[in-house]
C-alpha cells in the first residue's frame, strides 16, 4: 500500500515557474527502490568474467535489474498520483554493508486543465522541468526515460596481449579496443530502449563512469523523444549529450543533434620513457616523454570522434569533453566525448528567447560533509581505476610465479 504525500514535490521554485509557462503544475515526489546482493554464484561468475576481459555481464545484469525494479516501483507510485508526466527521473546507488540499494526518484507534473489524479502519465524524462522547457521549446516531445549500462574490465586477455606492447612507448590497441567497444555498448543499449518507445532521438544524455564490484560501470541516462524533422532516424535514433540549454541554442541557430560520438585511446609510456620520467621527476622540469605521450593520446581520440562525425554526415562536433585516466603501470587512457550536429533548413525554436528561470541554476542549501553523510558509491575514482587495471595483472604475476616454482620443482626431481 502506498503511503500518500500529496503535498510534497521535488520541484524547485524555478521549475514550478517553468511548469506554469508550459500550462502545467507541480505534482508529488515519487520514489522507488530495490536492494540486491550478487550472491556466491554470481560473484564467482563476475570474477571469471572480469578475468576474461570485456563486459562483465553478471554485474551489468545485476545492476540493470536493480535499477529497473526501482524504476518500476517509482512508476507504480506515480500512476497512483496521476499526472501527465514524470520529470527529473534520476538514479542513486548506496552500499548497505555489501548489499546495493538502487533508488529512483522523480516528480509528477499535472496539467492545469485536468483534475489532479484523474489524468494518465504520458511521458517520463530524465530532464528537470527547466531542461524539459528547453526540450519542448526546441521541438522535441518527451516520451520515456531510458538508460543503458555496461560493466567492463580489461581482464587477463587484455593484459596478456598488451603486456609486451606496454613495454614500448605508444598506443596499446588491445586496451583501446576493449574500452571503446564496451563503452559503445551502453550507447547502443540506450538507443535500443528508445526504439522500443517509438522515439527518433535520445537527448540530454548524461554519462557516469564508476568503479563497481571489481570492474567499472559506464551508465548513460537520457530522454527518448520525438522530433518531426528527425523522422528518417526512427531505426537509428539520434543521440546527444548536449545540455538541454545548449541544445536549445543550437536549434535556435538551425542545428539538430545527430550522434553522440566517443573516441578512446590507451597509451603506454614504455620502459625507457618510464625510467626517464622517474629521473626527471627527481630533478624537476618538464617531463617531455609524458608531455608527448598525452598529446598523442589526445590527438588519437579527437581524430576518432571526427571520423565518427564524418561517417554520419554531421557538420561539426560540439560540447567536447575530455578525460584522462591514470590506469597505473605507465598506462593512461584518454577519452573524448561530444555531440555531432548538422544544420537543417527550417529548424528553429518555438521562442526567440528563454526565460531566465529556465537557465538559472538552483543553489544547494543542504551540505553534509560529516562521516556517513555521503554513502553514494557511484563516483569515478582514479584510485578505483588503477586498482581495476592492476587486479588482473597482479593475478597474472601470481599465476606465472606459481608456474615457475612448479616447473623448477619438477625439473629439480
Amino acid at each position: 500500500m502506498i503511503q500518500e504525500h500529496r503535498r510534497v514535490t521535488g520541484l524547485s521554485g524555478n521549475e514550478i515557474y517553468c511548469l506554469a509557462k508550459l500550462g502545467m503544475k507541480p505534482g508529488q515526489l515519487c520514489i522507488g527502490n530495490s536492494v540486491v546482493a550478487i550472491g556466491l554464484a554470481g560473484g564467482i561468475g563476475a570474477g571469471l568474467s572480469t578475468l576474461g576481459g570485456g563486459e562483465v555481464s553478471e554485474v551489468t545484469r545485476l545492476v540493470h535489474e536493480g535499477r529497473t525494479n526501482a524504476y518500476n516501483r517509482m512508476m507504480t507510485e506515480a500512476r497512483h498520483y496521476g499526472g501527465v508526466g514524470l520529470a527529473g527521473v534520476s538514479f542513486d546507488m548506496i552500499n548497505h554493508g555489501g548489499n546495493l540499494e538502487f533508488i529512483t526518484i522523480g516528480s509528477t507534473v499535472h496539467s492545469d486543465s485536468v483534475t489532479s489524479g484523474s489524468d494518465q502519465l504520458r511521458f517520463s524524462t530524465s530532464a528537470d522541468v527547466q531542461q524539459l522547457y528547453c526540450q519542448i521549446d526546441s521541438g522535441f516531445r518527451p516520451l520515456h526515460f531510458v538508460f543503458g549500462n555496461v560493466a567492463y574490465s580489461i581482464g587477463i586477455g587484455g593484459n596478456l596481449l598488451g603486456a609486451f606492447k606496454r613495454l614500448i612507448r605508444g598506443e596499446v590497441p588491445e586496451y583501446s579496443k576493449i574500452f571503446d567497444d564496451t563503452r559503445h555498448l551502453a550507447l547502443n543499449r540506450i538507443k535500443y530502449e528508445a526504439k522500443k518507445y517509438g522515439a527518433n532521438a535520445v537527448i540530454g544524455i548524461q554519462t557516469t563512469i564508476s568503479p563497481l564490484m571489481g570492474s567499472q560501470e559506464m551508465m548513460m541516462v537520457g530522454t527518448a523523444s520525438k522530433h518531426p524533422v528527425l523522422s528518417s532516424y526512427a531505426n537509428e535514433p539520434v543521440t546527444s549529450d548536449m545540455t538541454n540549454e545548449e541544445m536549445w541554442n543550437m536549434v535556435h541557430l538551425g542545428y539538430l543533434p545527430i550522434r553522440l560520438v566517443m573516441g578512446v585511446s590507451v597509451y603506454s609510456l614504455g620502459i625507457k620513457g618510464g625510467v626517464f620520467s622517474a629521473l626527471k621527476s627527481l630533478v624537476g622540469g618538464e617531463v617531455e616523454g609524458l608531455t608527448e605521450l598525452l598529446y598523442e593520446a589526445r590527438e588519437k581520440a579527437l581524430s576518432r570522434i571526427q571520423e565518427d562525425a564524418a561517417s554520419c554526415g554531421a557538420d561539426e562536433v560540439v560540447g567536447v569533453k575530455t578525460r584522462v585516466y591514470d590506469l597505473g603501470g605507465g598506462l593512461v587512457e584518454f577519452m573524448a566525448i561530444g555531440t555531432a550536429v548538422k544544420k537543417i533548413a527550417g529548424v528553429k525554436t518555438n521562442s526567440d528567447t528563454l526565460p531566465p528561470q529556465a537557465i538559472m541554476q538552483d543553489r544547494e542549501t543542504f551540505v553534509d560533509t560529516s562521516e556517513g553523510g555521503e554513502l553514494n558509491i557511484g563516483k569515478t575514482s582514479a584510485v578505483g581505476a588503477r586498482l581495476l587495471q592492476q587486479g588482473p595483472l597482479t593475478l597474472i604475476i601470481i599465476i606465472l610465479a606459481i608456474a615457475y616454482y612448479f616447473i623448477s620443482f619438477i625439473w629439480h626431481f
